[in-house]
């Protein structure tokens, strides 16, 4: 058994874990209602534009009446040979299971994939780290590395997503099914809708099949277990575990552009989609880069609301440890005493 003075030691090396994770934990509760805040504010101008595009769809073919072909290339569906895969994961650890689960759904839907060739899109550090040991980096087109590659990398996004750096990639990512050498976009990230409501999705972005609807290929739900764990750590941290109550936001934008009018456009209907169409990718990378970076809070919050439990837990046993150690060597001193007093004697 150690000695008392090594025990102590150790209890006040876990009390001080302790004062960092319920610190870490209270830090994440504060961006996390942050982030929210600002999923929420990005939420109607998506809607709108949503709307907008609706309404331009059903006064305008998609399809031109003549010639049968797509008003805009990011309409067009052709075989998919290549696939563009965009992965989104958090920037640091220490978020429980957070970026694990991300990685290994991203690997799942590649090995899916099989015999297909795999270009990746890597946003934030723990994603880029993991592909790189695994897959070369290389251009996307005819000149590859592989059937599986890297062909791009952005750190640093994550710490606070702009949506600046969302058009930037959405930009990059349009031009290259536009060009041929992509044929089909996915874009793996956590979706958020509260710190219990979350899920891994695999969403088809491009081509576009429906305008304002989600294409999900694969998605993964979180555990009861994970989802109890979730509640204590938001009511420790004094975080709501339910949505936010959007109604109203939602009504409003509901109602932008869907009047039942006889719009009249200046600009013909390709000029129109191809304006609308890549803001509408922007728009979507962005909401998933936003709801990603909540729900890395979230997972934080959770994983240090689990590490400073276990921390007063070992506190509690080093403590009855200590006490029984204390206890055996007061005994010890007592029959030591009695003992020299009875050979004495």
């Amino acid at each position: 058994m150690a000695n008392l003075l090594d025990i102590r030691r150790r209890i006040r090396s876990v009390r001080n874990t302790r004062q960092i994770t319920k610190a870490m934990q209270m830090v994440s509760a504060a961006k996390l209602r942050r982030a929210q805040e600002r999923a929420m504010a990005a939420r109607p101008y998506g809607k709108m534009l949503v709307n907008v595009l609706k309404s331009l769809v059903s006064r305008s073919e998609l399809y031109d009446p003549v010639t049968g072909e797509a008003r805009h290339p990011l309409l067009m569906r052709r075989e998919e040979k290549t696939a563009l895969v965009v992965v989104v994961s958090g920037e640091k650890g220490l978020a429980g299971a957070f970026n694990a689960n991300i990685l290994k759904a991203a690997a799942r839907f590649i090995a899916s994939k099989e015999g297909k060739n795999i270009d990746i899109l890597c946003l934030g550090r723990k994603s880029r780290d993991y592909f790189r040991r695994r897959y070369p980096s290389g251009e996307p087109g005819e000149a590859r590395k592989g059937k599986i590659q890297i062909i791009g990398e952005h750190v640093g996004l994550m710490n606070r997503a702009q949506f600046a750096s969302a058009k930037e990639i959405a930009e990059r990512v349009v031009g290259l099914y536009t060009d041929g050498k992509a044929d089909s976009v996915y874009f793996v990230f956590n979706e958020f809708k509260s710190v219990i409501a979350q899920r891994l999705v695999v969403d088809d972005i491009l081509p576009i099949s429906k305008v304002g609807e989600e294409d999900i290929v694969m998605t993964e739900e979180a555990t009861e277990e994970e989802r109890k764990r979730r509640i204590e750590a938001a009511m420790h941290a004094g975080v709501g575990v339910r949505a936010a109550d959007t109604s109203a936001i939602d009504q409003a934008a509901a109602g932008f552009g869907t009047a039942q009018v006889d719009y009249i456009y200046e600009d013909d209907p390709g000029k129109l989609f191809g304006n609308l169409l890549p803001r509408y990718i922007s728009v979507q990378l962005f909401r998933g880069m936003l709801e990603s970076e909540a729900a890395e809070h979230a997972a934080r919050m959770t994983a240090m609301d689990s590490a400073t439990s276990n921390a007063s837990d070992m506190i509690d046993s080093l403590t009855l440890v200590m006490n029984r150690a204390r206890q055996a060597k007061i005994t010890k001193e007592i029959i030591e005493i009695v003992s020299g007093a009875a050979a004495a004697q």
